[in-house]
């Protein structure tokens, strides 16, 4: 194999069915070379012929070389490692033997890259490795026509230019098992589209998934000489190949799970600070800033959340997680959370997958996964307790731990748009939760609250219960003091979140009542340090809650941002 250079690939943006070619690479690969096998030893598909000459094309106009052969004696040790992707063009039934098929093994699971394309699935069902290499085999097909392909994940090159539906003709397969917990699934058939599919709601045709070094691309569409001349189907081989030989770079680790927060809608997103983002084509686009895109359905502790994300020139961004309710002020979550850096150049600990001015990705892990501005990455940010893993297209850059007692990684989560001079795009916002979660509802938002004193009227106790982090109840400068919300019916409180301005409690007890008037302190808080004080892990059926502060942190009278309380009916 040429020997490879990291960071340099090219973006395929072509929308579906806009041109007669596949567009060239903005920026050329290094060049490499590819290997077109289309041996036949069943059905023999009279697309072959195209199929080959459009790869040929496809390689003049993005710096790789072409052989292709029907001759399984190239399937040697010496000979395969001219190569750095091997293209499976239509093969049918066993088409290597015992020696070749040991020396494509060795190739794929030292680095090598696999590409199946349509048939490649009706090939070696006696070889259990090709079995996991291809992903699926071949079960049955309907006759030819006319179907809505799903396009599930829109960051691999190989379906980046992609609609999220795509509506195209070809014979259609269905296959003897489900690829999804092996691979990583990129597009799927919507049998209600068409008839003859018997894989029901989840039927993968195209994906993609890692074999030791090795990688792997396989798409079932292919069978029609016409879909050669397709621009959007030229644009997926030219993907897949891309993906196989290493020239870009995608996560396709199996994903099952998630739960979209935006794919489309953005429904429950609020925006914070100037500036905003732009939804279209189910991609959010940003303008102006800085500010804060954040999702104020629901805050998380432990998850797994994952972003498609690409960034245009030297731009920056971000990715928040564990802060609080921001209000109108993004630099809340600048403050009191931890932004991922999404930033195509700057120091160390505040570019492309940093915890933004804490600790810097491993650069040279970070820079072997990182496709180059104009291409589409994915994060998965892996919270787990006050531990965050950050993972690039699959590739874990950074590992850090809170140990900042005025920080915690439970909260929400946002997208940063940074300014006007930088543009960057997310796709396909989703997440997994794990473990317990908080409720959902803040059952003390705009509820009725009542303090011991005020210190003026610009201090009121209802500021501490309107979500804003930029009003507060203050009281006089004195103990004790308290601060109680009603809410309004009976629940059993499990969680209480107080966010404190610069005046905070030092000691406090958190107490319920049935009436207001008769209290039972269910926690005793000491050696409080202002910040974020999130008490979880309570046990009360209450209507009423109350903040009892004993000992003022300053000279000052205490001062809450929010009072947040949390549980079920």
């Amino acid at each position: 194999m040429r020997r490879l250079l990291a960071g340099v690939s090219a973006a395929i943006a072509l929308a579906a069915g806009s041109l007669s070619a596949a567009a060239p690479a903005a920026a050329a690969d290094v060049p490499y070379d590819v290997l077109v096998f289309s041996k036949t030893a069943g059905f023999r598909h009279d697309s072959i012929p195209v199929g080959i000459q459009t790869i040929r094309d496809l390689g003049a106009a993005n710096t790789f070389t072409v052989t292709a052969t029907e001759d399984a004696a190239a399937f040697t040790t010496a000979n395969l490692a001219q190569y750095e992707a091997v293209v499976f063009l239509s093969t049918t039934g066993d088409v290597l033997n015992a020696s070749q098929q040991s020396a494509f093994e060795s190739y794929v699971r030292g680095g090598g890259g696999y590409v199946g394309v349509h048939a490649a699935a009706d090939t070696e069902y006696g070889w259990p490795f090709y079995g996991q290499l291809v992903g699926a085999y071949f079960a049955s097909h309907p006759a030819i026509q006319q179907v809505n392909s799903r396009t599930e994940n829109r960051a691999h090159a190989a379906t980046a230019h992609l609609p999220q539906t795509w509506t195209r003709t070809d014979e259609l397969y269905n296959y003897q098992t489900n690829p999804r917990g092996t691979a990583r699934v990129l597009a799927t058939l919507d049998e209600s589209s068409y008839s003859g599919g018997s894989m029901g709601g989840d039927h993968p045709i195209t994906w993609c998934k890692t074999i030791d070094s090795g990688r792997s691309f396989y798409t079932g569409f292919g069978h029609t000489q016409q879909s050669y001349a397709e621009p959007a189907f030229r644009s997926q081989l030219l993907g897949g190949i891309r993906y196989a030989a290493r020239q870009t770079k995608a996560d396709c680790r199996p994903e099952t799970g998630y739960t979209a927060l935006y794919n489309g809608s953005t429904s429950g997103w609020a925006q914070s600070g100037p500036g905003g983002f732009g939804n279209s084509d189910a991609t959010l686009t940003s303008s102006g800033g800085m500010g804060l895109f954040w999702y104020n359905a629901q805050q998380y502790t432990s998850y797994s959340l994952k972003a498609d994300w690409k960034l245009t020139g030297d731009s920056n961004s971000g990715i928040f997680v564990g802060f609080p309710n921001p209000g109108g002020d993004p630099n809340v979550a600048v403050n009191q959370g931890y932004e991922i850096q999404i930033d195509a150049s700057d120091t160390a600990d505040r570019t492309t997958g940093a915890i933004y001015g804490f600790k810097s990705a491993d650069l040279a892990a970070r820079d072997a996964a990182l496709n180059p501005p104009g291409e589409w990455n994915t994060f998965e940010i892996l919270v787990e307790g006050q531990r965050i893993r950050v993972y690039l297209n699959g590739s874990l850059i950074n590992d850090f731990t809170n140990t900042d007692p005025n920080r915690s990684l439970d909260g929400y989560v946002g997208l940063q748009n940074h300014g006007s001079a930088d543009q960057v795009a997310f796709r396909n916002v989703r997440i997994k939760p794990s473990g317990t979660q908080p409720p959902v509802s803040n059952l003390a938002l705009n509820k009725p609250a009542t303090a011991s004193s005020l210190e003026s009227a610009a201090y009121p106790a209802s500021a501490a219960v309107d979500a804003s982090a930029t009003t507060r109840w203050s009281s006089a400068f004195s103990d004790p003091q308290w601060i109680q919300v009603d809410l309004g019916g009976t629940y059993t409180v499990n969680r209480v979140r107080l966010l404190w301005e610069a005046a905070y409690g030092s000691a406090y007890q958190i107490q319920t009542s049935p009436n207001g008037s008769t209290w039972t302190s269910v926690r005793s808080v000491t050696g409080g340090n202002g910040g974020e004080d999130d008490n979880t892990g309570l046990n009360a059926s209450t209507r009423y809650v109350r903040i009892y502060g004993t000992a003022r942190g300053t000279g000052w009278g205490y001062s809450l941002f929010s009072f947040e309380v949390y549980g079920t009916s």
